[in-house]
């Protein structure tokens, strides 16, 4: 099967891209959607050139989701079937259990004519993280919410012994619920590490995050 991942460039993202590839289906594109006013990623906060890169990297042409929260589902459906142009049977996300993704997933989806595919669905959280971590998949944390995890985290790549620090603050082992989120630079999916460098730490009030750029 011809797919296209939407990839935020977090590790569940990496990991459904890797579960995809050693199943023997073929990536046509990568879709990330943009803040357009930001000109970073949404969620994961990654610019430009640190997109390209890693795009380059994985060896999956970047589809540019340009958007805003008022037209995010319409532009996703857009860049959907640009996918589909390109040979797209179906859009792979990296989502594990929140049932209001799945239905955004299957609307926008069925809106392109594409299959939804979610390779984590339903699977112990746990699992998943350890799998991340285990299958050579390096991701570095670069949001934190602030009133669960400390800014101690932010910079650190996930690792066993990392895990279990998240887990004993209380923090769903995922982040699933927004706790972190992750940028991945290597690992099995990419053709050689993103070299990246680690900038400023900025404190929102609710969520810090930490400035991750390219380091062409």
């Amino acid at each position: 099967m011809k797919f296209a991942i939407s990839y935020s460039c977090g590790k569940d993202s990496a990991l459904a891209l890797l579960r995809m590839k050693n199943d023997g289906h073929e990536p046509v594109c990568m879709i990330t959607t943009i803040n357009e006013s930001a000109g970073r990623s949404w969620f994961h906060g990654v610019d430009y050139e640190l997109l390209e890169d890693i795009s380059d990297s994985l060896g999956i042409p970047l589809v540019k989701c340009l958007c805003d929260g008022d037209n995010y589902h319409t532009e996703f459906e857009k860049c959907l079937s640009a996918a589909a142009a390109m040979g797209a049977e179906a859009c792979v996300f990296g989502d594990i259990d929140i049932d209001d993704h799945l239905e955004w997933n299957r609307k926008r989806c069925e809106a392109a004519g594409l299959e939804c595919v979610l390779p984590l669905w339903k699977q112990s959280r746990e699992a998943l993280a350890y799998e991340t971590v285990d299958t050579g998949i390096k991701a570095i944390i670069k949001c934190v919410q602030s009133d669960i995890l400390d800014d101690s985290f932010l910079g650190e790549t996930l690792t066993r012994e990392l895990i279990g620090r998240i887990s004993e603050t209380g923090a769903d082992i995922c982040g699933e619920n927004g706790e972190y989120h992750t940028l991945v630079y290597d690992g099995p999916v990419f053709q050689y590490p993103v070299k990246i460098k680690l900038a400023d730490i900025i404190d929102f009030g609710t969520h810090s995050v930490i400035d991750i750029r390219s380091d062409r």
